[in-house]
């Protein structure tokens, strides 16, 4: 099969677009064609080795965490899935080794979830990373609840995008941070945009006086330390860049793969309450281009891989 590889850390000259053996399947995992993977953050950081000190990293490294694809054959104790079933997944296992950045792939049924009939492949791509550290952030951790305002900084990237819609879902007021071109989008996904920069705390405060009940940081910098003016107690920012935010007394959030949320975000998404804005779309031999459009920071929802 086709995949995206590295052979060691480095910039995207190290991404290549290679041959390599067709995974095995074990008992309790399925064989999966893939149709489409998101493009992540934490894809490039990876790539550049900055998950070294946390993670098990085994060269070659099939690149990617999660994907929407077509089951081909089930594990002996398989139960959940057949061959032909439609499914998106947040592939993560213990160590990176085996990612999503290829033409098959091997997941764990409890890294699986029915893909959204109202997502096309790669809507669905785009969704397992982002929408289940959005989900996780705002209704495992922070525990969001109708009525309550919340602040989301970038909240017109991947994670953002979604998350707006998530805290909108559970009937909260929304505030969102981003750029002056994105604010209409913004308001299209029901949050009141606030620009970044100097001065932010003093512009919640002119939509929200009182404050916010909760925030989540999706961008690190000052985010946290903003939030803490803005936040009545401490316990309700949530972040998923800034480590420093748990002395606070907040959470730091790293995602989890999780059926259950998975399928949660898959309901929504049937129902109307969620759709994953694609930015860009790239064939899964320019993964190298994906991922430096992704590091630059500025776009507008999710940049997916397609899959032949």
């Amino acid at each position: 099969m086709k995949a995206i590889v590295i052979r060691q850390y480095g910039g995207p000259d190290v991404v290549e677009y290679t041959d390599v053996p067709d995974p095995k399947v074990g008992p309790d995992s399925v064989l999966v064609r893939v149709k489409a993977a998101g493009v992540n953050p934490v894809d490039w950081k990876l790539r550049e080795g900055h998950l070294d000190g946390i993670m098990d990293v085994h060269f070659p490294l099939i690149m990617g965490w999660d994907m929407a694809g077509v089951v081909q054959a089930v594990g002996g104790g398989v139960t959940e899935f057949a061959p032909g079933d439609e499914v998106v997944g947040y592939v993560r296992k213990d160590s990176a080794e085996h990612g999503t950045y290829a033409q098959l792939v091997a997941a764990p049924v409890r890294t699986l979830a029915r893909k959204p009939a109202s997502l096309d492949w790669a809507q669905a791509g785009g969704l397992p990373l982002a929408g289940l550290t959005a989900h996780q952030a705002l209704v495992k951790a922070l525990r969001i609840r109708a009525g309550q305002t919340v602040l989301v900084h970038a909240a017109a990237g991947g994670v953002g995008s979604l998350a707006v819609q998530i805290a909108t879902a559970h009937g909260a007021r929304v505030i969102g941070t981003a750029g002056e071109r994105n604010h209409a989008y913004l308001r299209e996904l029901g949050a009141e945009p606030v620009a970044y920069g100097d001065g932010l705390a003093d512009r919640v405060r002119a939509l929200a006086p009182d404050g916010v009940d909760a925030a989540l940081d999706l961008i690190g910098g000052d985010a946290v330390e903003v939030s803490a003016q803005l936040v009545r107690d401490p316990s309700c920012i949530a972040s998923i860049t800034d480590y420093g935010v748990a002395a606070r007394g907040g959470h730091y959030v790293w995602v989890r793969p999780d059926a259950a949320d998975l399928a949660e975000l898959g309901r929504l998404a049937d129902t109307g309450k969620l759709r994953v804005p694609v930015a860009s779309t790239f064939p899964l031999s320019q993964a190298a281009s994906a991922q430096a459009l992704n590091a630059e920071g500025r776009t507008r929802g999710k940049i997916v891989l397609l899959v032949d």
